[in-house]
């Protein structure tokens, strides 16, 4: 079997007093889309910039297709297409000037065939003469893909590509990176979408520069220890409080108008409902779920000391 894309082992980065990562380890398949999630300040920038080479760790091991991406800057540079959360293009120039001066920079010659069926790919072609500046939301972060993959790297990172994103646009984006995807590229996202992580194969769900999980989504849905319900009532909110001051802070979440609430015991309907009926908030109605990937995540960051 091919070895790992890539493979980070025990990895612990700090800048001054913060410690970004603390022992953390993930290993990536070559042809995956691994999700590395987590909220603001878990460590997942940190860890794609060790994977991108442009830092290295304090302990522990990066290796990008074998190599330590640090001390072979150049070669990661050339494995390696980014595609940050912010626009990082040249907004003067325009999407043709863009992609040609990523692909000079990279020494990709005979790159015009290449940036036709980028643009046609990412339905940039008909607006190739407009400056970068110009551009949507979802142009910019179309065009700063198709800038990243003009050299044709075999690994591609995403960190929260899609963040301020519109919702059609943010559609067609994971459409364009699904496309890239089939055709065998390697794919690491890191997202505080929890929605957006059901798309990997693997997923990691980190806090505090740690690991919590690692696996495929829908075993770490599984995996997550009593019952679920899902609750639909009049007042969610006021049902929130309810279900939390009998059963505890971690028991329920809000997910828009409907409670998750978490039963470390099957076949709890019947006590929610009663606990929600003696407040005088009779549920609509009260059903089992599988629970979903920020349930998993909550209820590991709860068992946290």
């Amino acid at each position: 079997m091919d070895a790992p894309a890539v493979v980070v082992e025990n990895v612990r980065k700090s800048f001054g007093e913060t410690r970004a990562l603390d022992g953390l380890s993930i290993d990536v398949a070559r042809g995956e889309m691994f999700g590395v999630i987590g909220p603001d300040g878990a460590g997942k920038t940190t860890l794609l910039r060790l994977i991108c080479g442009l830092i290295g760790p304090d302990e522990g091991s990066v290796r990008l297709f074998g190599a330590d991406p640090f001390r072979t800057h150049r070669a990661a540079t050339a494995a390696v297409g980014y595609v940050s959360q912010q626009f990082s293009l040249y907004g003067d120039l325009s999407i043709d000037e863009n992609i040609e001066f990523f692909a000079q920079l990279h020494g990709v010659r005979d790159f015009e065939q290449r940036r036709t069926r980028l643009l046609r790919l990412t339905g940039l072609e008909p607006f190739r003469t407009r400056l970068a500046e110009r551009l949507s939301g979802g142009m910019k972060q179309k065009l700063a893909l198709a800038c990243t993959l003009v050299h044709e790297p075999p690994l591609l990172v995403l960190d929260e590509p899609t963040t301020g994103v519109d919702p059609v646009s943010r559609r067609e984006f994971w459409k364009l990176v699904g496309e890239f995807l089939s055709q065998g590229l390697t794919i690491v996202l890191a997202t505080p979408y929890l929605d957006e992580a059901e798309r990997c194969r693997r997923v990691a769900l980190v806090s505090g520069g740690r690991r919590l999980a690692l696996d495929e989504p829908g075993r770490l849905q599984r995996s997550l220890p009593g019952q679920t319900l899902e609750v639909v009532t009049a007042e969610p909110r006021r049902a929130l409080e309810i279900v939390r001051t009998a059963a505890g802070e971690a028991s329920a979440q809000l997910f828009g108008d409907r409670l998750h609430v978490r039963l470390d015991a099957p076949a709890g309907e019947r006590d929610v409902t009663e606990v929600l009926t003696r407040a005088g908030l009779p549920p609509a109605h009260v059903r089992p779920i599988l629970p979903s990937l920020e349930d998993v995540f909550i209820h590991l960051l709860s068992r946290q000391p």
